[in-house]
């Protein structure tokens, strides 16, 4: 659907029609550093090596310590850095027991415990962790739908949490999100649907809240962002599939700033994408990692050897796929799902500039994530790589 843009007329006294414009503030996004690596495989390394990063499902920084946790999806791991990239602990491992993971997706602390949740694919439940990473207890268990055909991802995805006591997590195949409280772990309410109406979903991977309490959602397969509140009304819809300006191919998280800035990580386009508080698009960065002709470097297929592109593109601000993101004192971490690394970019500000007040048109929508088998089978590879 074509981008609607509604300018509001203002009769002036004189008779003349004037175009009522808003300050808005343009923000740019520019590479800093990276944190976590891939493997070294030429030196024996493999993604179990402490310090590096495979297939980075999701990202959180947490408050205190400014230390960057990465859900090590291949390896079942939340590998720490400090703010300085510097690698300090793993945790986790594969299994079902407590503390333990069957597929990871997004991470997400929890402000006022500082408790880390996490999602646990294959074990239908998000795990809650400690500050210091130590496990505590498993909550929602069960809730989370199976793999739906022609998706490469399900279970829960995007967690998020208000300043009330409730807690927000996308069940992705079920193209819903469940609302629980974070005392008690229990499931208090379900919002959305399966469709492609506004309040509907088709993969809401990336949840995100704005400074007024509403969700912002990533519709991974609608190829659109949306916003809507907590009872699931549709406030706002923006987006469509494509690759220019303010389109999608299949974002998969969403943040946004105290002045209501979206930042969308848009996954196949392999960029970021920076949306006012209407939708209207303000900039992008990042662009797909290329091989030594200039070509873009494709995703992994199912069942290849390693968990990262063949080649590998590290210079800054080239991704293989744009993935699970966390903003946090003016700077946006984010996945480079299919090269090993967060890339941490500075959020820059500039002074507000008038412009005219649009409203977007409903559009389509998106967001997801990219496991299941390919991460059984490297992980099996992997481990025979160590035994080896």
């Amino acid at each position: 659907m074509e981008l609607i843009k509604n300018l509001s007329l203002v009769v002036a006294g004189s008779g003349l029609m004037l175009v009522a414009t808003t300050e808005a503030q343009a923000v740019t996004l520019s590479y800093e550093s990276s944190i976590g690596r891939p493997a070294n495989f030429a030196a024996g390394e493999t993604p179990f090596t402490p310090g590096t990063v495979a297939i980075p499902q999701g990202v959180a920084v947490q408050d205190k310590t400014g230390n960057v946790f990465i859900a090590n999806d291949v390896t079942d791991q939340i590998q720490v850095f400090d703010s300085g990239g510097k690698f300090i602990q793993g945790f986790g491992g594969t299994g079902s027991g407590p503390g333990q993971f069957d597929g990871q997706s997004a991470i997400a602390f929890e402000p006022k415990t500082g408790n880390l949740y996490a999602g646990d694919v294959n074990n239908n439940r998000i795990n809650i962790f400690d500050p210091q990473g130590n496990y505590l207890k498993s909550i929602a268990q069960g809730q989370f739908s199976g793999l739906v055909e022609g998706r490469p991802f399900f279970g829960p995805s995007g967690i998020v949490f208000d300043n009330n006591g409730n807690g927000f997590v996308g069940d992705y195949s079920s193209d819903r999100i469940l609302k629980f409280d974070t005392s008690s772990g229990e499931i208090t309410g379900s919002i959305g649907s399966n469709g492609t109406a506004p309040g509907q979903f088709q993969g809401p991977s990336g949840i995100a809240l704005t400074p007024k309490g509403n969700l912002v959602v990533t519709d991974q397969f609608n190829n659109r962002i949306q916003v809507i509140d907590q009872e699931g009304n549709a406030l706002q819809t923006f987006g469509k599939q494509g690759t220019g300006e303010g389109e999608f191919n299949q974002p998969i998280d969403a943040e946004v700033d105290e002045n209501g800035n979206i930042y969308v990580t848009d996954s196949i386009n392999s960029r970021v994408q920076v949306f006012d508080s209407n939708g209207d698009f303000l900039s992008a960065f990042g662009e797909p990692a290329r091989d030594a002709e200039g070509n873009i470097v494709p995703p992994l297929a199912l069942g290849a050897p390693s968990p990262y592109g063949d080649p590998l593109d590290l210079e800054p601000g080239k991704f293989n796929w744009t993935a699970g993101s966390d903003l946090k004192d003016g700077k946006l971490y984010v996945g480079d799902f299919f090269q090993g690394r967060v890339q941490v970019l500075n959020v820059n500000n500039s002074e507000p500039v008038p412009e005219p007040s649009t409203m977007l048109g409903l559009a389509v929508l998106g967001g997801g994530a990219f496991a299941g088998k390919l991460k059984q089978r490297q992980r099996l590879a992997n481990k025979a790589k160590v035994k080896g």
